[in-house]
């Protein structure tokens, strides 16, 4: 019966050795495979943030620009409400082109594709640093504010600066000028354009418009500095 008891007991230490041994095992692996999936995941973090960090460099060099362009028009749109208020035109072919260059204005793109990436995969989640994903979220919010400015804009220019100068105005002449073509513009060319209200009007909306869309542009310039400061101090000295 001692020795029966004996048998037992040893086998029992035994089974209990071997249940513990293939725990451990099992506790390893998932330790092994935990570290790989947070590897992988930091990995395709660290994917991200430089994606992220090439669009705020390029965007950044596009909203310098932009906003440097805006300016000419604000310029030449108070330029142009000085001759309608009756200050004499020295130089029509530089007048030509300052009403030109606001009937011509620009739509601005942001560059968001690793943004868009993130949101419509899922993967916003994989950005660790929560003030990085909050001011990706404001610079979107911003940009979409921005874009709903430029389709009043649009609205606004058809019916005040582009309906004139369609009724009142003779192009062509404007347009060989424009060119390069020899052509004479001249004060009685554009009598009516000047006395009609909605063209002051007009340019007196884009000045508001273009000051207000040069506002939301440096909102987001400031944004895409913070978020850069914050990935370079994220991003391993070898990725950077």
């Amino acid at each position: 019966m001692t020795r029966s008891y004996s048998r037992i007991t040893r086998y029992l230490l035994y089974a209990t050795g071997e249940i513990i041994l293939v725990v451990i095992g099992i506790l390893i692996a998932l330790e092994v495979n935990n570290r790989n999936d947070a590897r992988k995941t930091h990995d395709q973090e660290m994917v991200y943030l430089l994606k992220i960090k090439e669009d705020l460099v390029s965007n950044n060099g596009k909203l310098d620009q932009f906003i440097n362009r805006q300016k000419e028009y604000i310029t030449a749109a108070q330029t142009i409400i000085k001759h309608i208020e009756g200050e004499p035109i020295t130089d029509w072919h530089a007048f030509n082109e300052q009403c030109i260059s606001i009937y011509d204005w620009r739509r601005f793109y942001l560059d968001n594709y690793t943004f868009q990436d993130l949101i419509y995969s899922g993967n916003l989640n994989l950005i660790s640093n929560d003030s990085l994903k909050t001011l990706l979220l404001n610079l979107d919010g911003l940009y979409q504010q921005y874009k709903a400015k430029e389709d009043h804009l649009r609205f606004d220019s058809e019916t005040i600066i582009f309906g004139p100068a369609y009724e009142l105005l003779d192009l062509h002449p404007s347009f060989n000028d424009h060119i390069g073509q020899k052509t004479e513009l001249t004060e009685r060319m554009y009598r009516d354009y000047f006395q009609d209200k909605r063209t002051k009007n007009g340019f007196l909306m884009a000045i508001i418009e273009f000051s207000t869309m040069n506002g939301m542009l440096r909102e987001m310039k400031d944004l895409s500095e913070k978020m850069l400061r914050i990935i370079e101090q994220d991003l391993p000295q070898n990725h950077k």
